[in-house]
């Protein structure tokens, strides 16, 4: 009871994929981990008549899930953004864009597009030898870029957060659930997406060691490696799912 309660526990069966999550669901009247999960979400299962759940695409949301309450017409709704992890100290992409995008998402200042489109490699350093002679490392702006941004990020730390991990709109999500992606035995954990916003984006915003932004505990990066291709240059935010196991 006490790991229901912190909203987490072992599943006898493994999860593989999104599809996993969808059939548990589907299967609520037998499976104990899709009752957990409803539970969770403040429902009586006795008051349940109907649970669909259904994949989302292209959107923070992977998985909705449709619940049906007897003597009630209308259908709750409750949007998952489901992370599976195979490995616990692997990290997993949340959000990627190029950056003229995030300028029109966020009223982004024409400095800071400036700066961070040399970050990822979308304009060319202004440095003389650069570690990267494609892009600019963090630490390799001036003292002055450098506190332009990260006074930005600060001063938009909770708009960008919600961005990039609970999204906008009808589909955005309200719960992560995290589960290990193993056939047997698999731990999850399912936390309000308004947990998961403050776990993983309040905190200090810095520049690593390696030369990255830091927003909290998520990474921002230029995106790299697509075999060369011009989509390396994208922005990318990156988070440690399995890290909400260790805040049990």
């Amino acid at each position: 009871m006490d790991l229901i309660k912190r909203g987490s526990q072992t599943a006898k069966d493994g999860f593989k994929n999104e599809e996993d999550i969808i059939k548990k669901f589907n299967n609520w009247k037998k499976d104990k981990d899709a009752q957990t999960w409803l539970i969770l979400m403040k429902y009586d299962l006795s008051e349940i008549e109907y649970v669909e759940a259904v994949k989302i695409s292209g959107y923070k949301t992977d998985v909705q899930v449709q619940v049906t309450i007897k003597l009630k017409k209308a259908i709750d709704i409750e949007n998952l953004q489901v992370k599976l992890v195979s490995n616990l100290k692997g990290f997993n992409q949340i959000d990627k864009r190029w950056i003229d995008k995030y300028a029109e998402m966020w009223n982004m200042p024409t400095q800071v597009v400036s700066i961070l489109k040399r970050y990822t490699g979308e304009e060319k350093p202004t440095i003389k030898n650069p570690k990267d002679k494609r892009r600019m490392f963090a630490n390799e702006f001036s003292e002055v870029e450098q506190k332009v941004v990260l006074k930005w990020l600060k001063k938009n730390q909770s708009l960008i957060v919600s961005d990039i991990l609970k999204g906008q709109g009808k589909f955005a999500a309200e719960w992560m659930l995290v589960a290990q992606k193993v056939e047997k035995n698999a731990r999850w954990i399912l936390k309000p997406m308004n947990f998961c916003l403050n776990y993983f984006g309040n905190g200090k915003i810095e520049i690593t060691n390696r030369g990255n932004f830091k927003i909290g505990r998520i990474t921002m990066q230029r995106k790299g490696g697509d075999g060369g291709r011009n989509t390396a240059n994208m922005l990318q935010f990156k988070i440690n799912p399995a890290e909400l196991f260790e805040n049990e």
